[in-house]
């Protein structure tokens, strides 16, 4: 097998070459609603990223001095900002504002009374504390949408304990599921459990608002990270259900689907998906070989899943015989299910990927910021950033003085307080 090694550009020499797109107007969907982004780390302010590049005027609120913890997650560093904290802050403006204090809250509360949604991501208790529960953030503004992420929700005996990704993963079964058969339980290669909190967040979010659109009323969303990641899991976790029949790690060899995994080639691996029969005719016609799809012994998922060690030997055999690019060229042309697995530097290098927008240098305010695009397109284009993701604070003016209302003496009197 030829080695997997990552190129030596990798070791860390710079930033990847990308198309470089310049801010624009972007999508509009969400344009004229206000979102009021409390949170830190990586779930609510995903969550709040999608809302922006949805249209939506996102004011995130941090810390004076340090802002969201994940300004300091590093390394690595780009320009002295950490690469976690851009990859999930676009389009937003930073307000510094310390609402701990009572002419914090005097602010915060202003800002409440106009925005139209509200994302936290404390616990309940410390939510309650610091006055932006739901019941709170209700009593300024009756038709808010309030949305909590925390790791176990709002209510249970678990609602107080603190969470990260990694405990949610742990919670949700998908590390047990994770891994080879005599080896031990791994994490998924990303923050999983925040990625899908904050999707979950921002899809709330947004049904909400239509329905507020129609009834006037507001709504208290609560997200939980354990519950998010869980849901991932439901194909898995349904069966068992019915059956009781407990899934094992299986290094990715075992599915519903009879093949359905990572196969060697003659140089690098594939995967390979033969998830239909048809697909399965198609396969073993493009392999010159219509005579194994034929055979009654495979002629049934159930059937092929019965004899799946043999199967797995055949198409071993045959795909050794040549080099991945090969077969990648033949099953495409045939339209089988596969693929590479690429590393993260062949991933952003794939110039389909990147011609449909999901990769790019966002070039602003004298930046280039590395980032992954929306992931979707709307009316036959990609999205286009209105926001590079903001320095600590660099809209605090800006927004006290036009949402808040506050005059320049006010803005000063917070400044020299701390207060901001």
């Amino acid at each position: 097998m030829a080695s997997r090694e990552p190129p030596s550009a990798q070791s860390g020499l710079g930033p990847v070459a990308l198309p470089v797109v310049r801010p624009g107007q972007g999508f509009s969907l969400l344009a004229g609603i206000r979102v009021l982004d409390l949170t830190t780390s990586v779930a609510g302010p995903y969550a709040a990223m999608l809302l922006g590049d949805m249209g939506a005027d996102v004011v995130k609120i941090e810390r004076p001095g340090s802002g969201d913890d994940a300004r300091a997650w590093g390394p690595p560093f780009l320009d002295g900002e950490s690469l976690w904290y851009v990859a999930v802050n676009r389009n937003k403006r930073s307000v510094t504002l310390d609402y701990a204090s009572p002419q914090g809250r005097e602010v915060l509360a202003a800002l409440i009374e106009a925005s139209d949604v509200v994302m936290v991501n404390q616990p309940v208790r410390v939510q309650t504390k610091l006055g932006v529960d739901a019941a709170a953030c209700r009593a300024l503004r009756s038709d808010i949408v309030h949305v909590s992420i925390t790791g176990f929700g709002v209510n249970g005996q678990r609602s107080d304990w603190t969470c990260y990704d990694l405990i949610a993963e742990g919670y949700s079964g998908v590390m047990d599921l994770t891994g080879e058969p005599d080896g031990p339980p791994q994490k998924v290669g990303a923050p999983a459990a925040d990625m899908l909190a904050g999707s979950d967040a921002a899809f709330a979010a947004v049904s909400a608002l239509f329905d507020r659109s129609r009834t006037g009323q507001g709504h208290a969303i609560d997200i939980s990270l354990v519950e998010s990641m869980t849901r991932l899991l439901a194909c898995r976790i349904v069966p068992y259900l019915a059956t009781q029949e407990l899934p094992r790690r299986s290094g990715g060899k075992d599915s519903v689907i009879a093949i359905y995994q990572v196969f060697d080639t003659a140089d690098l691996p594939v995967t390979l998906g033969l998830g239909s029969d048809a697909i399965w005719e198609r396969f073993w016609a493009a392999l010159g070989q219509p005579d194994v799809a034929r055979n009654e012994r495979y002629g049934s998922n159930v059937k092929r899943r019965a004899h799946r060690s043999e199967i797995v030997a055949l198409i071993q055999g045959i795909l050794d015989t040549k080099p991945r690019d090969h077969w990648l060229s033949l099953f495409s042309k045939a339209r089988v299910p596969a693929g590479p697995i690429y590393r993260i530097d062949e991933l952003a290098a794939d110039a389909a990927l990147q011609q449909r927008g999901l990769f790019y240098t966002l070039e602003a305010d004298g930046r280039q910021i590395p980032q992954v695009g929306t992931g979707f397109q709307v009316d036959g284009a990609a999205n286009v950033p209105r926001m590079a993701p903001p320095k600590l604070g660099a809209s605090t003016d800006e927004i006290l003085r036009d949402v808040a209302k506050l005059n320049d003496d006010q803005i000063a009197a917070l400044k020299r307080g701390g207060v901001i």
